[in-house]
């Protein structure tokens, strides 16, 4: 059966007539029709000037040598959006880990340098800082936990009129990543946006609701393949903000990282690669193995593996592993490590303290 596309999308007819479930963002922009094709959206809902300009696009460039280059590349580029008015810029992590220079533009022209200042494996967020001043508004954080199944929204990802696409709320729900990643309350929409990476989803108070992460092909659980994107919900950055512009990442303890990438396949989870020198392929841990269990309990699925893993201690703990390689079964202990200092990722220039510049000066 194939899906209406009437579902997933707001109609033309209907763009000119909606602008009281915006009642708070003034100053409209925008009101044109695109044409329909490939998935994309059939008409783009007015947004405020002052919300578009705090996008950016983000251009990073990694070192060869970078443990993420063979397969992140070694030029990056996405979006952000400018949270604060000290030039932070919240995106995904993925862009910029291990980046060795990072440039953003605002307004489609003016370039600017900006500095990794961390990265949080657990959400998937990562946090730039410019190294001037702005001078534009910060777009204001929402309340995503309040986000509902079939709510209308926008995807934005620079701060042109024709990157914006509307887009619906297709599913919230539990988000397993080969890179032993997991998000509880994943925002799922369609049709996708093919700028994803860091794009900023706003609700209907011109806020922040989520950061684009993943071109996903399920954003309808238990039905026909439908593809879309995955954002990280808001909600998720704002008890780790001041710990990230602080230190660079958060206060929780690191979970053990094996460095390995997994695949769920008829109710089976296959290793599908380890990561060079990292903690699986030093307890010879092969791509192909199939996974059992973990610490002599049966796994069921990604997201179970994860929690069992993780539930065993924290970064540096002993987990083990029950995997039939080949057609042997072997037990096997990996001595976790902290993802991050598997990275080779330089810390950002911290900001000088004010009280002591002042007491300098």
């Amino acid at each position: 059966m194939q899906i209406d596309r009437r579902q997933v999308l707001t109609p033309a007819s209907e763009c000119g007539l909606r602008r009281e479930k915006w009642p708070s963002v003034t100053g409209w922009l925008l009101g044109f029709l695109l044409a329909l094709g490939g998935g994309q959206a059939v008409c783009a809902a007015p947004i405020a000037d002052e919300v578009l300009s705090a996008i950016v696009t983000i251009h990073a460039e990694v070192p060869a040598s970078a443990r993420t280059a063979r397969f992140l590349g070694t030029e990056r580029d996405g979006s952000g959006v400018v949270i604060d008015t000290e030039g932070h810029i919240l995106t995904i992590g993925y862009l910029i880990i291990e980046a060795s220079s990072v440039e953003i533009m605002l307004n489609g022209s003016r370039r600017v340098q900006a500095t990794v200042v961390g990265n949080d494996y657990r959400t998937g967020f990562g946090l730039l800082r410019a190294t001037e001043p702005l001078n534009v508004t910060p777009m204001s954080l929402g309340q995503s936990s309040q986000l509902a199944e079939q709510t209308e929204l926008l995807v934005v990802s620079d701060s042109t009129p024709a990157s914006i696409r509307p887009t619906l709320v297709t599913s919230r729900r539990e988000f397993a990543g080969s890179w032993e990643y997991l998000l509880e309350d994943a925002i799922f929409t369609a049709p996708p946006h093919p700028r994803y990476a860091g794009a900023a989803l706003i609700g209907a108070e011109g806020k922040l609701l989520g950061i684009g992460s993943l071109l996903v092909n399920n954003v309808l659980p238990g039905r026909q393949a439908l593809t879309g994107n995955m954002f990280i919900p808001v909600d998720r950055l704002k008890p780790i903000l001041e710990d990230l512009i602080r230190k660079g990442r958060t206060a929780a303890s690191p979970r053990p990282w094996l460095g390995l990438f997994t695949e769920e396949f008829r109710d089976k989870l296959i290793i599908m690669s380890v990561l060079p020198g990292g903690p699986a392929e030093q307890a010879e841990v092969h791509a192909n193995d199939l996974v059992l269990k973990v610490a002599g309990n049966p796994i069921k699925g990604q997201a179970d593996f994860y929690r069992k893993i993780w539930a065993l201690g924290d970064a540096g703990a002993d987990i083990p592993l029950t995997l039939l390689q080949g057609t042997e079964i072997k037990e096997i202990v990996v001595r976790s490590s902290d993802r991050e200092s598997y990275f080779r990722t330089a810390p950002a220039p911290k900001k000088p303290d004010k009280e002591k510049t002042l007491q300098s000066t």
